[in-house]
């Protein structure tokens, strides 16, 4: 059946840059799947162009809208209104136009958490984490990380301000804390290491961190898919980490929790997952 686009509802991803995104392709898949009629377009922002380009969106019929890298932490400021867990992360990669306002939420946890103990079964109650980063990747996956029972949340950047921003946000002294990156060969070893540094976004040949963060439990989780996700990655299996996997699984739940928001349709994410998977094959997953 072929969407009249005339009538379609208006969505878009929203970052810089932007072109990479799979957020088109999946949110699309979602609609033929669900019926729904919809179009979903990928917009270039740049930081300081933002507001304006938001602006412009919502003047011209934007009802919802998906934000990632750089502008999570600049949605959540041009929010009217937040959810509880878009407040915690100080982040929002989610929009809603209601009564002619943003409302943010975050899905960016949501996301991951279904697909690490849903899609890859995997339990991660009682583990020792170590988060890497703080940016708006880093608070949308950390409350999630302590509602799931890790048993403490180690957070390291690179900017040590923003790292004890976060764990303060947290509100769980006894369980998250933050630590210097300098100082990760004294952290011990974790079973849960999630990178949501923008490493591999800049160019960097390689990840570096000390091998003895690992044990024989550790799960790594790398946040990027693709070409970015490679260094990291590529560190976790020559570190020895038991479970290796990169961000495809979150990207499609939390775009699944997304697209419930909006429409109130929970749609099937195993068959666009299996297809993003096959038609990327370099992409990384568990073992």
């Amino acid at each position: 059946m072929t969407t009249n686009q005339s009538t379609a509802a208006r969505y878009a991803v929203f970052g810089h840059p932007i072109a990479h995104s799979l957020s088109p392709r999946i949110h699309t898949a979602f609609a033929a799947q669900t019926g729904i009629a919809l179009e979903y377009t990928a917009i270039d922002a740049p930081p300081a162009q933002f507001a304006a380009i938001l602006d412009a969106f919502a003047a011209g019929g934007g009802r919802g809208g998906n934000v990632t890298l750089p502008l999570k932490e600049a949605a959540f400021a041009l929010c009217a209104q937040v959810s509880e867990r878009a407040r915690i992360a100080g982040a929002v990669n989610t929009l809603v136009r209601n009564d002619g306002q943003w409302h943010g939420d975050n899905t960016d946890g949501a996301g991951l958490v279904r697909d690490l103990t849903g899609r890859q079964g995997l339990d991660l109650r009682g583990r020792r984490a170590l988060l890497l980063g703080a940016g708006g990747a880093a608070r949308g996956v950390a409350p999630a990380l302590l509602d799931a029972g890790v048993l403490e949340l180690v957070v390291v950047n690179r900017t040590p301000e923003r790292a004890d921003a976060l764990v303060d946000a947290l509100g769980q002294p006894g369980r998250a804390h933050s630590r210097y990156w300098d100082d990760l060969a004294d952290q011990g070893d974790f079973e849960l290491i999630v990178n949501a540094t923008s490493a591999g976004r800049s160019g960097d040949a390689g990840f570096n961190a000390p091998f003895t963060l690992v044990n024989s439990r550790t799960l790594a989780v790398e946040l990027n898919y693709g070409e970015v996700a490679i260094p990291f990655l590529a560190w976790a299996r020559a570190a020895g980490c038991r479970d290796v996997v990169d961000g495809l699984g979150m990207l499609v739940e939390q775009a699944a929790e997304a697209f419930e928001l909006w429409h109130g349709v929970r749609p099937d994410t195993g068959p666009v997952y299996e297809a993003l998977r096959a038609q990327n094959a370099r992409l990384v997953t568990a073992d």
